[in-house]
């Protein structure tokens, strides 16, 4: 064989191998469910979407139809007074946050899909209101995505607040990838901030350019189905859908631009390219990414006691492949993964009470909380 034939050969198996390396560089652990067991604490919830605690213990849950159920002592009682929501494909009532300050102000947030505005169809809204009894009352709505559509695609969303108090929320890009995501001037593929009380923060990045949607803090988004903050560092975390690979965690930083559709790891759903390139100049990597795709749902640190090995760990649902997954970090980077639960329906949520315990909202069962095997 001749030398530069050799070297061809040679630098083409080197590629190979550092791409292959990249794809399995994240150890895979044995599955330590076993000295796990779940247990079923609120049942026949159809698709349960957020769930938050009251001071008392009680749990605030969404169905996704439009249900808000109060669920104390064993018992599941509905809300009234919950905003008319516009069901359609993903849209629903979505996510539930209460205030860090609950217990003087009784301000609970809520993400639903409206019909609010001029256009048919629905699009993300952002409410907050209080708890008399068994009933939603001072309700205000704080933001309103536009223009209203009838797809079912891709409406977020979460909610999460920030160590000053910022209210921030996802809207997804509404299947308007080519239109909404790159456009600060346009509603959808945004994570927005505001304060508590709805208005803008005057630190927002957009605030003084023209035409610019003042919420936004962060664009280049798909669909974000999980934000938490990170009770070690206080940023605020992301995870969103990608396409047929290319679902990802992100780090939130103020006026960044993350790149959907223009850099992903994912292809299209028929299998065809949408773009030749996974990085350009001005938009942010994912911290980490999936291929495949796992359809991410809900997210949550383990700072509790009751999990000594999952301690700093991070916990993300999979709807696709009905399982938990639990992530290693070390300086911010993903060194290992496991699998947990396998089989055990479509986790749509995942967030660690204030007894310490993980709970799971698992569509078509409810609420299940991971406890030690006895």
């Amino acid at each position: 064989m001749k030398p530069i034939y050799s070297i061809i050969i040679f630098l083409f198996i080197t590629c190979i191998s550092c791409a292959q390396q990249k794809e399995s560089s994240v150890e895979a652990l044995t599955p330590e469910d076993l000295n796990y067991v779940t247990e079923l604490v609120v049942a026949d919830i159809n698709i349960p979407w957020g769930m938050d605690f009251l001071p008392d213990g009680s749990m605030l849950i969404t169905e996704k139809t439009g249900k808000l159920i109060h669920f104390k002592n064993g018992i599941k009682t509905d809300i009234v007074g919950v905003p008319e929501v516009y069901v359609r494909g993903q849209g629903g009532l979505m996510d539930i946050k209460l205030h860090p300050n609950y217990t003087e102000n009784g301000w609970i947030y809520i993400s639903y899909a409206s019909t609010e505005g001029e256009e048919t169809g629905g699009n993300t809204a952002i409410m907050r209101a209080q708890l008399k009894g068994n009933a939603l009352v001072n309700q205000e709505v704080l933001y309103k995505a536009n223009p209203n559509s009838k797809k079912g695609q891709h409406f977020g969303s979460r909610i999460v607040f920030d160590d000053d108090n910022h209210i921030y929320f996802s809207i997804g890009e509404r299947g308007e990838r080519d239109i909404n995501p790159q456009d600060i001037t346009r509603d959808c593929g945004k994570i927005y901030r505001l304060n508590d009380d709805g208005s803008i923060p005057q630190d927002n990045p957009f605030v003084n350019s023209e035409n610019a949607k003042k919420a936004i803090y962060s664009y280049g988004h798909r669909n974000p189905q999980g934000l938490i903050k990170n009770p070690n560092t206080g940023a605020i975390w992301e995870h969103e859908h990608g396409p047929r690979g290319g679902d990802e965690i992100n780090i939130i930083q103020k006026g960044k631009n993350y790149g959907w559709p223009i850099i992903s790891y994912g292809i299209n759903y028929s299998g065809t390219s949408f773009t030749d390139i996974t990085e350009k100049e001005g938009m942010e990597q994912p911290l980490f990414y999936w291929v495949p795709s796992i359809a991410p749902s809900g997210m949550a640190f383990v700072n509790s006691d009751q999990y000594p090995n999952w301690k700093n760990n991070l916990m993300v649902g999979s709807l696709k492949f009905q399982y938990l997954e639990r992530l290693v970090l070390e300086n911010n980077q993903v060194t290992k993964r496991e699998k947990l639960f396998e089989g055990i329906g479509r986790v749509r949520n995942v967030k660690q009470g204030p007894d310490g315990f993980l709970y799971l909202a698992v569509e078509g069962m409810g609420i299940l909380k991971i406890i030690a095997k006895k």
